[in-house]
């Protein structure tokens, strides 16, 4: 009987350890619960390698997450929508961009704030943006400048 017992107190103690990993787990992907933060808005003219649930961070420290993710028809830029830790102000000339972890690594949106004394307020858009730089883009032009560099050396 004994050994039932330590069986089920091992059994229980085992679900209470997954279920605090579970509900740790579901909080630092952003389903835990949304008080406490606000939400803000920027257009981007490609938000390639990002998407909801993508950090948002702040000298290299994560204050939210992209929350939504939308085309906007008028303009045909990306529409974002952050939710962000309501300790943290920004300036209300701060900047958005699409960033990278390195040349492996994901993609992350990187706020850079401004020199203002007045704050962006819940459901203020941050104006200025950039979007994502594609590598291969990057590294079509690097190629076609190499080689019209080439001819103009032969020539």
């Amino acid at each position: 009987m004994a050994e039932n017992t330590t069986e089920v107190i091992a059994g229980g103690a085992v679900l209470a350890v997954a279920l605090g990993f579970l509900i740790y787990a579901g909080q630092g992907m952003g389903f835990g619960s949304t008080s406490g933060n606000y939400e803000l808005t920027a257009s981007f003219q490609s938000v390639e390698g990002i998407s909801v649930g993508t950090d948002v961070r702040l000298a290299g420290v994560k204050i939210g997450t992209v929350s939504k993710l939308e085309l906007n028809p008028q303009t045909f830029y990306a529409d974002a929508t952050f939710a962000l830790q309501s300790r943290v102000q920004l300036p209300d000339d701060s900047a958005a961009l699409i960033s990278s972890e390195g040349l492996l690594g994901g993609n992350f949106v990187e706020i850079r704030p401004g020199g203002s004394v007045d704050n962006l307020v819940a459901g203020a858009e941050i104006e200025d943006t950039q979007g994502s730089v594609s590598l291969i883009g990057l590294l079509m032009k690097f190629v076609g400048s190499s080689a019209e560099d080439a001819v103009g050396d032969a020539g």
